[in-house]
C-alpha cells in the first residue's frame, strides 16, 4: 500500500474537460508530492456486474474524467512541470470493452463486447488469459493556453490523454506550461496495455497515483517527453512472441492487417473467441514500425507476449 505523502486529492475533485477557467483543487509549490485518487475511464459506469449489453448506452462525452487540477506556484508559460511517478495503488478490478466504431479493427470487432478483470500487483486475469501489470495513468497533463473546453479523448502538446504504457512507477515525465500555475491533472488510469491499445481500451481501474511535482523554468518544451528507470518491456519479455505482420504503403492499414491477423492466429490457436484475442491484444500487445524507408513499402509488426496464453 502507498504510504500517503504531501497532498491527496479524491476521485471525485475532478474535470470531463481541458479548460484552463476551471478552479484549482490544490495549490502547491514546486518539489511537494500529491496523492491523486482516480476513477476509471467512464467514471466508475461500469461496475463489477455490468454485462456487454450496457456498453452501447455509454457515451465517450463522459470518458476519461482527470482528479485535479492542481496550481502549481512559480509556474509561467514556456516552463515545463517535472513529474515523477512515485508509486500506484490499484482497487484490483478493472475491465476492458469494444464500442461499436471505436478501435482499430471497427468493422471487424463491432462490439459490444465486455471483459472483467481482477489483478494484484503481479497479474491481471480474466475470461481469456492472465497479463502482467503495469500501472501507469493514461491521460496526464497541463492546461491548454487556448480558452474554452477541449475534450480529454485526444492528446495535446501538453499532454492529456497520451496512453503511454511506460510512463509507470520511477519514470519522469515533462510537461509543458502554456497557463500560469500549469493547471496540471491525471486520470484514465490502467492496470496493464500494450502499446497500442488496438481495441480503444486498456484494462480500465481506479489507481491511486503518488507523485512528485517539480518545476522547469524555461523550458521551452515543444511535446512532452519523459525517462523510464530502466527497461520498459521485461514484464513481457519471459517467453517471447508471437509476432504477425502488415505490408504495405500505408501505416494505418499495415497496422489493421497485423492485429487481424494476430486476432485469427491466436483465436485458431487456443480456441478463444477472436473477440476476446482482440481484446487482450489490446492489454498486452505491442504494435512496432518495423521498417519506414523512402518510398517503399512499410511494414508494422503486432507483438503479442506468448506468456500471456502459454
Amino acid at each position: 500500500m502507498l504510504k500517503p505523502l504531501g497532498h491527496t486529492i479524491h476521485s471525485h475533485q475532478r474535470h470531463q474537460d481541458w479548460d484552463n477557467s476551471i478552479p484549482p483543487v490544490l495549490t502547491i509549490a514546486p518539489g511537494d508530492e500529491v496523492r491523486f485518487e482516480t476513477v476509471d475511464a467512464w467514471g466508475g459506469e461500469v461496475t463489477r456486474e455490468s454485462t456487454a449489453a450496457e456498453v452501447p448506452g455509454m457515451s465517450l462525452e463522459i470518458g476519461n474524467p482527470t482528479t485535479g487540477p492542481v496550481y502549481v506556484d512559480g509556474a509561467e508559460p514556456g516552463d515545463a512541470l517535472k513529474i515523477t511517478l512515485l508509486g500506484f495503488e490499484g482497487c484490483g478490478w478493472g475491465w476492458t470493452c469494444v464500442c461499436t466504431g471505436f478501435g482499430i479493427l471497427p468493422d471487424a470487432f463491432p462490439g459490444p463486447e465486455l471483459m472483467h478483470w481482477q489483478y494484484d500487483d503481479r497479474w491481471a486475469t480474466s475470461r481469456a488469459g492472465r497479463v502482467p501489470v503495469k500501472m501507469f495513468p493514461g491521460t496526464i497533463g497541463t492546461a491548454l493556453a487556448a480558452p474554452g473546453r477541449h475534450s480529454v479523448v485526444p492528446p495535446y502538446r501538453t499532454g492529456g490523454n497520451l496512453d503511454v504504457r511506460d510512463l509507470g512507477e520511477g519514470s519522469v515525465l515533462y510537461l509543458p506550461v502554456e497557463v500560469k500555475g500549469a493547471l496540471f491533472s491525471l486520470g484514465d488510469t490502467h492496470a496493464a496495455q500494450g502499446d497500442g491499445e488496438v481495441c480503444g481500451a486498456a484494462i480500465e481501474t481506479a489507481i491511486a497515483v503518488q507523485t512528485r511535482v517539480e518545476l522547469v523554468k524555461d523550458a521551452r518544451l515543444g511535446t512532452p517527453r519523459f525517462t523510464t528507470p530502466g527497461p520498459v518491456c521485461r514484464h513481457l519479455d519471459e517467453k517471447g512472441y508471437e509476432v504477425t505482420t502488415g505490408i504495405g504503403p500505408s501505416l494505418m492499414e499495415n497496422a489493421r492487417a497485423a492485429v487481424l491477423r494476430m486476432c485469427e492466429l491466436m483465436s485458431d490457436r487456443h480456441g478463444l473467441p477472436p473477440a476476446d484475442v482482440y481484446m487482450l491484444a489490446s492489454c498486452c500487445a505491442d504494435l512496432r514500425i518495423s521498417v519506414y524507408a523512402g518510398d517503399a513499402d512499410r511494414v508494422v509488426s503486432c507483438y503479442f507476449p506468448r506468456l500471456v496464453l502459454e
